[in-house]
């Protein structure tokens, strides 16, 4: 099992983005780092489709959401955190 996070961009996110996002990469590179978080990137249009993570474990989501600029400072709208059944590894 996996989860996944998906971000909703808020109306405003190309104005937003940019002044966060430094803290925003900070923060992926540490849990990156420590293992906690496996895959992160924007859809296809992230202005209109948001974005996506993938962690190891709920409570990393979790606490990932809760210190992230972008969900502090309303660059996203909304975000949800899904179960995910990996089938098909490396």
């Amino acid at each position: 099992m996996k989860y996944v996070l998906l971000y909703t961009p808020a109306d405003d996110v190309l104005a937003r983005a940019p002044l966060h996002f430094p803290a925003h990469n900070a923060r992926i590179d540490a849990f990156h780092g420590r293992g906690d978080i496996l895959m992160v990137g924007t859809f296809g249009d992230p202005v209109t489709q948001g974005s996506m993570a993938i962690f190891p474990t709920r409570e990393a989501a979790e606490e990932f959401v809760a210190g992230d600029p972008f969900v502090l400072e309303g660059v996203v709208r909304s975000y949800e955190i899904r179960e995910w059944n990996e089938v098909l590894t490396d």
